[in-house]
């Protein structure tokens, strides 16, 4: 079973959906959440960021996924006169949990952290990039199902626990999604939703998960570049999980 994901400010949408595998719930939930925006923010403007932050995060990259990397580019083509620092095609990504400051994770509990995955067992499977929504500070490809992710997300959140890392938000707050532009201005929201609603017809995009990637974050030229620490393997999908 999957945990209970929490109603949290600190998360968007701060409600979580009511079903965490039908896609038709999950869709529209993200689109409900977005069209209700009034005033998008500056996603870069976070305090303690800096060019020489760097941070441990497990991630999912897709910049080998053709089919994701031509409709993100596709996308990203339509929204063009809307000015926003748009995630390169080797840049997309689903992040997951936190493992802490590179300042404050030393490397032994990185080689625990990577000697406790080693010994995890954790099937990949197959999720949906739906075309398209978006936050007060992004727009972005709705996920489905979320379930699978949270489970992996749970898991992956113990074992930085069993290293002793700092971690970051508990999987209650986490929310699935997949970025294809960061909003760089205060503005309103309108004008944007307008733009992403005509790209909503397009069909998804199906994603298959075999590896999670343990990674050294940093920002560089309103992007997100990272460094692979390590990689770990997941098991082959049961048949089950094809969607």
């Amino acid at each position: 079973m999957a945990p209970e994901l929490d109603t949290d400010s600190r998360a968007f949408p701060c409600v979580p959906p009511s079903d965490l595998d039908d896609p038709r719930v999950i869709v529209e939930h993200d689109w409900a959440a977005f069209r209700a925006v009034e005033q998008m923010t500056n996603h870069w403007d976070r305090p303690g960021w800096s060019d020489q932050r760097r941070v441990y995060y497990w991630m999912l990259t897709h910049a080998n996924a053709p089919e994701l990397v031509r409709r993100a580019e596709y996308c990203q083509g339509s929204l063009e006169h809307l000015g926003m620092d748009f995630v390169p095609s080797d840049g997309l990504h689903v992040t997951m949990p936190r493992v802490g400051d590179a300042e404050l994770v030393s490397m032994a509990q990185i080689q625990s952290l990577r000697a406790s995955a080693a010994d995890t067992f954790f099937r990949g499977f197959r999720v949906l990039a739906h075309p398209l929504a978006g936050s007060r500070g992004a727009v972005r490809f709705s996920l489905s199902p979320w379930r699978p992710l949270v489970r992996l997300h749970t898991m992956l959140r113990a074992l930085g626990e069993q290293a002793g890392a700092p971690g970051g938000k508990p999987t209650s707050v986490f929310r699935p999604h997949l970025g294809i532009a960061y909003n760089n201005r205060g503005r309103s929201a309108a004008p944007v939703i307008e733009a992403v609603s005509q790209l909503r017809g397009l069909p998804p995009v199906e994603l298959e998960i075999t590896s999670v990637e343990l990674v050294e974050l940093r920002r560089q030229d309103n992007a997100y570049r990272w460094e692979t620490v390590f990689t770990l393997p997941l098991q082959p999908a049961a048949p089950s999980s094809v969607l």
